[in-house]
Order: C-alpha cells, then structure tokens, then sequence
C-alpha cells in the first residue's frame, strides 16, 4: 500500500451534504502506513458533525476493497468549522457562523429552542456562545440558573470588554444579567438597538464555531440592527403547528427572504408538535394541530429541520436552570438532537453552496 492508494479508495467516499469525494475536498489529512495498518484524518466541516460514524464506515470499506479485508483502518476525526464570511471582521472576527433563532410571534418556545440547540452544538464539542437578544423579556438567566449573577469586565487589547458568563459549557449574555430582574426595561426602539449592537461590540465573545442569538419575536427594528451589524448566516424559524403560529412564521421568512436582507434560512423546526404525557410516553395527543410547520416548510421549499414534542419536561428543566439537553436522556432530548444535527447540516451546505455572508446594507 502506498499513500496513492490511499488516496484513490478515499476518493470514492462521498461527503454526504457537500455532494463531492473527501479528497477533493481536502478532508484527508496525516496518511500513515505501518504494514497492515492504516491511520489518516478526516477534516470535518463541524466538530458536531452527526454523520462521523457512517463516514467511518464508508472509509473502512473502500480502503478494504482496495488493499485487502486484512488492512486495519483508523479513522481519526478533527474539525475545522465552515464559514464563509465576507466582511472585514472588525466585529466578532472570531466567530465562525451566526444563527439567528427567530418566530413571528411569542410563546412558540423559541428561547427554548435557541438554548437547547447551543447546548447540543456544544455537547458535540463545538464553541458555542448564547446571545439573548430580547431585551425587553429576557430568558436566558432563568433558562441557565445564573440570575442574580453579573458579567465581568476585563481589558482586552486596550479596550474594556464585557466577558460572558459561561454555564454548561455555553457563553451567555442577557440583558437579564445586566439590570435588576425586578425592573422593566422602558426604552425606545434606537435604545434597544444600541444595546444590541454592545452586545456585539463590547462583549468579548473570542473564539466561537457558531453564536447563536435568541431573537426577540416579530419582524422589527432588532432584526434590521443585527443583520446591518453582523454577517449572520442564517436563520433558524421557530414555529408551533397552530394556523396562527404558522401565519406569523411565514411574515419571518418573508422578512428574511426580502430582497434587501436576503438571510438565508437554515431551516425550520416545529415545536410542541404533539403533547405526549409522563405517564403515557407512547401517546401522541395534537393539541395545536398536526404536521402545521412540515407543512409550511414543504410549501415553502425551505429544510425541515425537526418535530419537538411539547412534555412537562421542558417546562420545569428551564424553571429549574437545567435545560432539557443536560438532564436526563428522554424523547425530548433525543429531539433536539435530531434538530441541531439537522441544523448543523444545514449551516455547512449554506456555506459550501450558497454566496457569501456579509454585513446588510439597507438603503431607505
């Protein structure tokens, strides 16, 4: 065997999302031949890869079937996130892609689902930060058991920097973490988007493979600051199956989807798909109506990216400050992984196939 040959099996495995062999992509590094065995690297695209095992698999076979079922093949993985930026990188130079979790209205679980989906991307060993971007009803301190809690302030290359809280392995800002719970924020719109713009100039974020923010529901002056402020890479679109739910959806996507913005939407995930109760965990009951965000996201021609069911679970793990994925495993955990895999799928084809993310320029 030589490292050729090698190369000439791996370049019969497909990378399954990017459509192309691994070595044309350049996924395959460090070849070593010791008699039988064969050891190489697999570059991937994202450290929360969810397809490592079946790209394994897919190795062993083709280095078999060209050199012998004899031959010993370790696979090892590394990661070397995507990103396909195209902004000077004066702000968040350091971070790789930034999702913005957004729904048309409120009580759809979007801070839920922005949370769970940080702490899923982390748990597969992404950096992650959790930006709480709803200034007037923020969840996060709550979601992550830090209320009370205060950020610190730290010079960061002559500049005063405020440094995230980190809880279970995640970065996190809230505007809940910078005034007292008790007291309402009253502010006007150009208020609320300076405070927005501070979070991403003023806070030091560092290295991240995905910063995922937590929008405030609507289509408003928020989501215009981030997307003129930042090169956001996509967004996730949160929806109940509920008519109502999806109505406002569709205002998000359209949102995202204007000529102006042109936001790529990563995908859209239907939470509270189905109640299922603790003591019936085989049951499926369609208390806001069934398949609604499938639906909308087949009509639209826009990825899918998963079903939440609606459990007890949830509700108490986030009153509780222990979310859903660092509790014990359950549907609704195994859910959100199903999600943020698909995600994370979705985030790497945008960056292989579609232009590149830039800064927003709105001219009124």
């Amino acid at each position: 065997m030589t490292q050729q040959d090698i190369l000439k099996a791996l370049s019969t495995v497909q990378e399954p999302d990017l459509g192309k062999d691994l070595v044309t992509l350049n996924m395959v590094k460090d070849i070593e031949i010791n008699g039988n065995q064969v050891s190489f690297t697999i570059v991937l695209t994202t450290p929360a890869c969810p397809l490592k095992e079946m790209m394994r698999r897919d190795c062993e076979k083709a280095i078999k079937a060209e050199a012998g079922e004899d031959v010993t093949v370790l696979v090892k993985f590394t990661a070397n996130t995507s990103s396909n930026r195209l902004d000077g990188k004066s702000l968040l130079p350091n971070v790789k892609n930034i999702i913005a979790v957004v729904s048309g209205k409120g009580g759809v679980g979007k801070s839920t689902v922005a949370a769970n989906l940080a702490l899923a991307l982390s748990k597969e060993g992404a950096k992650v930060g959790l930006m709480d971007a709803d200034i007037y009803g923020p969840s996060v301190p709550i979601m992550f058991g830090v209320r009370g809690e205060r950020p610190l302030m730290m010079n960061v290359e002559g500049k005063d920097k405020i440094i995230p809280i980190e809880k279970f392995g995640i970065k996190l800002i809230s505007m809940g973490l910078l005034v007292d719970e008790k007291s309402a924020v009253v502010w006007r719109g150009p208020m609320v988007s300076s405070a927005i713009r501070q979070f991403v100039s003023d806070v030091f974020w560092d290295e991240l493979d995905y910063l995922v923010i937590d929008m405030p529901p609507g289509t408003g002056d928020i989501h215009l600051t981030l997307v003129q402020t930042v090169p956001v890479t996509g967004a996730v679109i949160v929806t109940t199956p509920q008519d109502v739910a999806l109505a406002d959806a569709k205002k998000a996507i359209a949102m995202f989807g204007q000529a102006q913005i042109k936001v790529p939407i990563i995908g859209l995930v239907e939470n509270m798909a189905w109640f299922t109760p603790a003591e019936l965990p085989n049951n499926k009951y369609y208390i806001f109506g069934k398949d609604g965000g499938k639906k909308l996201a087949d009509q639209l021609d826009i990825p899918f990216l998963g079903q939440i069911p609606l459990v007890q679970s949830i509700r108490e793990g986030g009153d509780k400050g222990v979310p859903i994925m660092v509790g014990e495993d359950n549907i609704t955990k195994d859910a959100f992984v199903l999600f943020a895999n698909n995600a994370v799928r979705s985030i790497a084809m945008r960056n292989a196939n579609m232009e590149a993310t830039q800064v927003v320029e709105i001219v009124v």
